[in-house]
């Protein structure tokens, strides 16, 4: 009898997971139909935005100049990245400015040498900005001069220009249109570490440049255990001012608002903030989202005989102890707060723009589209 009573109970099971496997059966084709229908859509939708843009491009270098349409049509079927002429056509990448205002010992000279070695083959300009003493405060009339002629200097467009010089504003001085800017960051002791021993002993790039404090051997340690003031807290507030800018409490040592300032800027003034310490992500990062300056940049970086070109000689890493005394200061604790906010953004958006395949980080495809655009073209 137990057996008979459990008979039914087993059919409406059975029964159950039947209907429940037709359901998900139903329900993945379904899903494989509005995957093609959105498949579809997105083809027709991209078409559609291709033709409107080329018409849209035609248009504008028709009005702007009556017989650049032919070449325009041409440019717009041949791609971008590198080509085109310097100046004078109906490409916005052809008016843009990129302003690396480096801090010095980041990295900047591995990476502005290979804005030099691009230059040539993806036709763009490198200038480097040469202030006096490497004084990253300029006047305000040279402020003014500046801005005028990084914005009205066509002959020198599309421009990379680098140089040790603080964050400028150009909206401050009404100029119509601001250069991009970007930047690297380093661990606060390792920068000044290196520096100090750069001052004493220069680097591989110019080995026979005699250096401002060459002769002097007293190694950091000894720097800081006896308060020298080449190695003071003070001289860790660089970063910090640098991406201030040129307001005159960027520059007093310890400054909240400084900080408060520096993170502003960074994350809604600069384009891309990378560090030392990852720098082939950063020149990755830069190729895929600047590829009219910096095509083949992530070979040449990897590849190139300028990859970590300069390297300062005779350094030594510091102590625990000399690093421990370092962090007791309130101005390593800001500068270091900044310098983790920079590399908690570079993180950020490097996640949201490559994923990793065999071991190397890919830059992800465009994975927008428009679409329901209206009123339809004729």
């Amino acid at each position: 009898m137990a057996v008979v009573r459990t008979m039914p109970g087993k059919v409406q099971m059975a029964a159950a997971a039947a209907f429940s496997l037709a359901l998900l059966y139903l329900g993945s084709q379904v899903q494989r139909l509005e995957e093609s229908k959105s498949k579809l859509e997105r083809a027709v939708a991209l078409h559609q935005v291709r033709a409107i843009e080329q018409r849209h491009t035609l248009d504008v270098a028709a009005r702007r100049e009556p017989g650049v349409q032919a070449a325009v049509a041409d440019g717009a079927s041949s791609g971008g990245g590198g080509g085109g002429g310097m100046a004078g056509t109906a490409d916005p990448d052809e008016d843009t400015i990129v302003l690396y205002n480096r801090v010095p010992k980041t990295g900047s000279t591995s990476f502005t040498n290979i804005a030099y070695d691009l230059c040539a083959r993806n036709k763009y300009h490198v200038l480097h900005i040469n202030t006096s003493k490497n004084n990253p405060v300029m006047s305000l009339q040279d402020q003014v001069r500046f801005v005028k002629n990084v914005t009205f200097w066509k002959e020198r467009k599309p421009g990379f220009y680098h140089g040790h010089l603080a964050f400028m504003d150009f909206s401050k001085f009404g100029a119509p249109k601001k250069p991009l800017y970007i930047n690297i960051v380093r661990d606060p002791i390792d920068r000044l570490v290196s520096y100090y021993y750069f001052l004493r002993f220069g680097d591989d790039y110019r080995p026979g440049l005699r250096r401002r404090k060459q002769g002097d051997k007293k190694t950091f340690d000894e720097c800081v255990l006896e308060g020298g003031p080449d190695c003071a807290p003070e001289r860790l507030w660089l970063q910090i001012p640098f991406f201030c800018g040129h307001s005159a409490e960027c520059w007093n040592a310890g400054s909240h608002w400084a900080l408060d300032q520096a993170k502003l800027n960074l994350v809604n003034e600069y384009l891309i903030v990378g560090t030392t310490e990852e720098l082939e992500d950063f020149i990755l990062m830069v190729e895929a989202i600047l590829p009219r300056f910096f095509k083949g940049a992530t070979e040449l970086f990897r590849k190139g005989k300028r990859s970590h070109l300069r390297r300062t000689s005779e350094k030594k890493q510091p102590t625990a102890d000399t690093v421990w005394r370092l962090q007791q200061s309130g101005i390593w604790k800001l500068e270091q707060e900044f310098y983790e906010f920079a590399r908690e953004q570079f993180a950020f958006v490097r996640a949201h723009a490559v994923r990793e395949r065999d071991g190397e980080l890919i830059p992800l495809a465009q994975s927008f589209f428009y679409e329901k655009i209206y009123p339809k073209q004729a």
